[in-house]
């Protein structure tokens, strides 16, 4: 049995057990407000289904994603932003089926954030991921809570602080991702996957997920709690997250003020 459901932001497609949700924002799939409310939706619609064991996230178009959209991180709408984008990190961190994210193209702050926490990551080897918040005078929050324990502090640490974007090829050798492929065999890799779980039980899958994430998921939501706190309460009141943001939507370079 075949089910598909087309909001406005996304693809949401369930086949023999398998669930897809692809991001379908053209140009960039930048992740808005209502591309997250669909989002989570579709996932708490799949977490009732004994019928699916696995979660496939991936892009449309030429990329996976190039992050949150900016303009909700002005000070009016931040919280709220924050509070939704964090709910889809914390039920893909909760989820009892399988996460895959299939990665191409640009991947990036909040996208990369997004498929960081998947289970497994099949990335392009041409794919650009990178963590570019602190050029705007900001920082992920979901990276800060989460990176260090897929790829270590030092890793972490230059990705976050300097912005730098890598390639998928050294986003699998650090540890970002699982594996990377050829671009062209991506789809391949991900359905390779997808074979061997569909030959296994989804009632043990979701018990192993459990135990498997029961120490990093206490230490997750504790970290998270502090970074969007930190985020809220610290960085949205300096001049200079406020000028980086306003710098980005209108086009020039931001001018720091130190404050």
């Amino acid at each position: 049995m075949t089910q598909t459901v087309k909001p406005s932001r996304i693809r949401a497609e369930t086949l023999a057990g398998v669930a897809r949700v692809t991001l379908d924002h053209a140009p960039l799939n930048v992740i808005d407000v209502a591309m997250m409310e669909e989002v989570a939706r579709s996932l708490a619609e799949y977490e009732s289904r004994a019928d699916i064991a696995a979660v496939v996230i991936s892009g449309a178009g030429k990329v996976f994603s190039a992050g949150v959209d900016v303009p909700a991180h002005t000070p009016d709408k931040v919280a709220g932003m924050l509070e939704k984008f964090h709910a889809v990190i914390r039920a893909l961190v909760a989820s009892r089926k399988v996460t895959i994210a299939a990665v191409h193209g640009h991947c990036l702050g909040g996208g990369a954030e997004l498929a960081m926490v998947c289970d497994i990551v099949i990335t392009a080897e041409d794919a650009s991921w990178g963590f570019p918040e602190i050029k705007l005078g900001c920082y992920p929050p979901v990276a800060c809570a989460a990176l260090s324990a897929l790829v270590g502090q030092k890793q972490a640490a230059e990705l976050i602080f300097t912005g730098r974007t890598i390639r998928g090829g050294e986003a699998a050798e650090i540890g970002l991702a699982t594996r990377a492929v050829k671009p062209d065999e991506l789809d391949a890799a991900v359905g390779e996957i997808l074979e061997r779980l569909n030959a296994l039980s989804p009632t043990a899958l979701a018990i192993t997920k459990k135990a498997f994430y029961a120490w990093d998921a206490i230490h997750f939501d504790k970290g998270l709690a502090r970074a969007e706190k930190t985020y809220l309460e610290d960085l949205m009141q300096t001049e200079d997250a406020r000028e980086g943001i306003r710098a980005f939507m209108d086009k020039r370079p931001p001018v720091w003020k130190g404050r």
